[in-house]
């Protein structure tokens, strides 16, 4: 992440309203996009530019980046704070049918994987989470580790539909997936693991080379309990 305050805490610039899908970069030169921004998101702007860039911290997971001075010219002024709307599991499970829909809908859609992309129609694995679970109205940390230590471990045999699946080193998880049932799940994989974009797999039926690519990478089952609140990063 970018060395700029959080969001609720770099208030010196304003915060903004996205018009427009952004890219965030890695660095004020425009280099390496780690996230987006569709359309409605909100965040805050630091004072001045660095480089013809802006940093930026998307007020809904805290995550941090920089933008071209042009997208900066296509901000509006938020018409109110960005306010996080607290749901607890009660609330979150009779979303879940929505989550699991909107990535049948994108994988139904062409895309290839985007490391860093968050905007129909191609996504990162976290990503893809991310946009699912926004779209039912859930939050999300940004990234697979984040997802990870923000869901609470279940246990493998306990999965239910609507669970996340994390694969990954056993330092650090690196993927993520959304559980489906029967044994699989859906997510956006990058061509090393063979295959470039959205697909269902299998934790139990290995016959698919990306499924079988991915198991020995298991690393732990978790269930979202609650619509992450800005202020609570993890990681």
């Amino acid at each position: 992440m970018v060395a700029i305050e959080a969001c609720g805490l770099n208030r010196d610039g304003g915060e903004y309203r996205c018009q427009q899908p952004l890219n965030l970069y890695k660095t004020p030169r425009l280099e390496g996009l780690v996230t987006q921004a569709a359309a409605g998101r909100q965040l805050w702007l630091a004072d001045s530019p660095e480089q013809g860039a802006w940093a930026v911290t998307l007020c809904a997971d805290n995550y941090s980046g920089w933008i071209s001075d042009r997208d900066r010219t296509t901000l509006a002024p938020a018409a109110r704070p960005y306010r996080a709307r607290p749901l607890d599991r009660a609330a979150i499970v009779p979303r879940l049918p929505a989550v699991i829909g909107f990535t049948h809908r994108a994988m139904a859609t062409p895309n290839t994987y985007l490391w860093g992309g968050t905007v129909e129609p191609n996504f990162d694995c976290s990503g893809l989470m991310q946009t699912a679970f926004a779209a039912a109205g859930i939050c999300l940390p940004r990234d697979s580790y984040q997802q990870e230590a923000f869901t609470q471990p279940i246990a493998w045999d306990d999965l239910e539909p609507g669970d996340l699946v994390f694969f990954g080193t056993p330092d650090r998880t690196k993927h993520v997936g959304l559980y489906l049932g029967q044994g699989n799940y859906i997510h956006s994989s990058g061509i090393d693991q063979g295959r470039n974009g959205i697909g269902i797999d299998s934790l139990v039926d290995l016959a698919h080379p990306v499924s079988a690519a991915y198991y020995p990478q298991r690393r732990r089952p978790g269930r979202v309990m609650a619509s992450y609140c800005p202020g609570n990063l993890v990681g």
